[in-house]
């Protein structure tokens, strides 16, 4: 898969620098699902469709951090220090939670680019950090901040460990770990990106998250797919999920509604895929 190898490297080399840190990293976006799909195919598990895409390719890293270590400004300067030994440059317009380690030459367009995120801002009421809709500012700050992800509302619940291993930068064998947010939170994630890039030409109308959508839900175990039912049932009447299925009786209600479009439209669609699957599980999960 284009750019995965290298993905794979940028975040082995930032493991190997926070090494006994404590600061855990949860992988979510379109590397997250690769890892997922990774997982599952070294596994041979069970999965809801039999027709599966391979993930798409991306050059971003998504981490997401538990508000624990928001709370903690002395293990965040770790991963800032990290951060900037691996010769990563703030992205200006989102300095402090956007970053990008430029690719040859100097070029930032094929650098590697790491999002610094969190999930719902609930955990910092009432403490000493600063927050607003775009960033969770640590204080005392250490230049490093985390765009809040209300829709992440799952975000710790029942994430799972994942080991992954590979060569460093320099060329050394390493090996690390990682957490991957459950099957559900992906959802919410996802549906919230589609809403928002669906109508996006410079995002390509948010066919990846169509797309990713589609893997998230074909390739859940018939377990993961239980585990979904009881967090809906938990969560069940909260505003992230029922703006979720808003989304879905808007986009992605049937085979002529625009979310659909958008699946179908992505260079990654088969005619095998079960669609209709698709659809029905996603109103079972969020009517």
């Amino acid at each position: 898969m284009n750019g995965m190898p290298t993905l794979t490297t940028a975040l082995l080399d930032l493991l190997k620098e926070i090494e006994g840190a404590n600061v855990p990293l949860i992988i979510g976006g379109g590397y997250g699902i690769y890892l997922r799909y990774m997982r599952i195919v070294e596994e041979r598990r069970q999965t809801m469709f039999d027709a599966l895409p391979e993930p798409r390719s991306t050059n971003d890293l998504d981490l997401f951090l538990r508000a624990e270590v928001l709370l903690d400004s002395a293990r965040l300067k770790l991963l800032w220090d990290a951060l900037r030994r691996l010769n990563y440059e703030v992205i200006e317009g989102a300095e402090h939670y956007q970053f990008v380690r430029p690719g040859p030459g100097g070029d930032k367009e094929r650098g590697i680019k790491i999002d610094v995120l969190t999930g719902p801002t609930k955990p910092f009421e009432g403490t000493q950090v600063k927050f607003d809709k775009r960033r969770v500012r640590p204080n005392p700050s250490v230049n490093l901040h985390a765009h809040p992800c209300e829709e992440a509302l799952t975000l710790t619940e029942r994430a799972s460990q994942m080991e992954i291993s590979g060569m460093l930068s320099l060329s050394a064998a390493y090996r690390g770990t990682v957490l991957l947010p459950h099957p559900f939170t992906f959802l919410t994630m996802k549906l919230f990106a589609l809403r928002d890039r669906i109508n996006d030409a410079e995002n390509d109308y948010g066919r990846h998250h169509a797309l990713d959508l589609y893997i998230v839900v074909g390739s859940m175990s018939p377990g993961e797919w239980d585990e979904c039912l009881v967090m809906r049932n938990v969560h069940k009447g909260e505003t992230v999920l029922t703006e979720c299925g808003r989304i879905i009786g808007e986009q992605l209600a049937g085979m002529d509604t625009l979310g659909t479009l958008r699946l179908r439209e992505s260079t990654y669609f088969r005619p095998d895929f079960d669609v209709n699957g698709f659809l029905t599980a996603l109103k079972e999960l969020f009517p």
